[in-house]
C-alpha cells in the first residue's frame, strides 16, 4: 500500500484523470481570448514610466566627490568633521520627534 493512496482513500480523493477534452476546449479558450484582448496603460502609469525613465538617467549622486571622498580615505587623508557630524544627528532626532 502506497502513502499517497491512503491519503487519497481517505479523504475521498479520486486518482481518475479529468476529461481532456474539456480541458482542450478550455485551453483554446484562453488562447483566442488572449489573442483578441488588449491592454492599455493608464495615463498615470505612462507618467509614471517617463519619470522613472528620468530619474534613471539622472546621476542620484555627485561621482567625482565620491571618487574624491575614496581617494581621500585610502590616502589617510580624509577628515571628519565632529561637529557636521553631531548637528546632522541632532537635526534628525529633532525631525523624527516631530513626526510622533
Amino acid at each position: 500500500m502506497k502513502i499517497n493512496d491512503a491519503i487519497q482513500n481517505n479523504l475521498g480523493v479520486s486518482a481518475e484523470k479529468p476529461d481532456s477534452r474539456a480541458s482542450t476546449k478550455a485551453d483554446k479558450t484562453s488562447v483566442e481570448a488572449a489573442k483578441s484582448g488588449s491592454v492599455t496603460l493608464s495615463a498615470l502609469s505612462s507618467q509614471l514610466q517617463s519619470l522613472e525613465a528620468s530619474v534613471a538617467a539622472d546621476n542620484v549622486y555627485d561621482t567625482e566627490k565620491v571618487d574624491a571622498i575614496k581617494l581621500a580615505i585610502s590616502n589617510g587623508q580624509f577628515k571628519v568633521d565632529a561637529e557636521k557630524v553631531a548637528d546632522g544627528l541632532i537635526s534628525t532626532v529633532k525631525d523624527l520627534l516631530k513626526t510622533k
